[in-house]
């Protein structure tokens, strides 16, 4: 299994390219009523990032993982993402994620692999763990990972299929 950073960055360079091959007005269409155009969505990716950021940083120092949340809905609107031009969502997207795993790979594996008693991945992470579970650094990682390619497949499709080596 490939580790949390090297998956990372491996989905972020697979995606830019796509991301960028797609047209402005393309990338500001939303498709259907009440749904984020991928502009949108690239900026709660960017939100995303920004706050597991700092979350990933402040779990290296603590016994447990119970983080603030954030008003998704609120913060795309107040950002105005949908009005940002496309390559440079991208490019603040793609540069944020590579300092991610920058960051992932230099958080020790005995921090990352720790149980922790208390946390609140029960309403934080995109898979939650019970709020009765222990859990660890290491699944709130491997979670940040499947929430992003979770959101490229909305904006660009299933991802292309790996080639295999040889």
């Amino acid at each position: 299994m490939k580790s949390v950073e090297e998956r990372l960055r491996e989905v972020v360079e697979a995606a830019t390219p796509r991301l960028l091959a797609l047209p402005e007005p393309e990338a500001a269409r939303s498709p259907a009523a009440g749904r984020w155009s991928p502009k949108q969505v690239l900026g709660h990716l960017v939100d995303s990032a920004s706050n597991n950021h700092q979350r990933f940083v402040r779990a290296q120092f603590t016994d447990d993982l119970v983080f603030p949340g954030y008003r998704q809905e609120e913060w795309v609107a107040a950002q105005r993402y949908q009005d940002a031009p496309w390559s440079e969502l991208v490019a603040l997207w793609r540069l944020f994620n590579l300092h991610l795993a920058r960051v992932i790979e230099a958080t020790p594996a005995p921090v990352r692999q720790r149980p922790r008693r208390r946390h609140n991945l029960h309403e934080l992470a995109w898979r939650p763990v019970p709020e009765s579970e222990e859990t660890t650094l290491e699944y709130f990682l491997r979670d940040y990972v499947g929430h992003l390619e979770h959101h490229l497949a909305q904006v660009l499709g299933p991802a292309p299929p790996r080639r295999s080596g040889g």
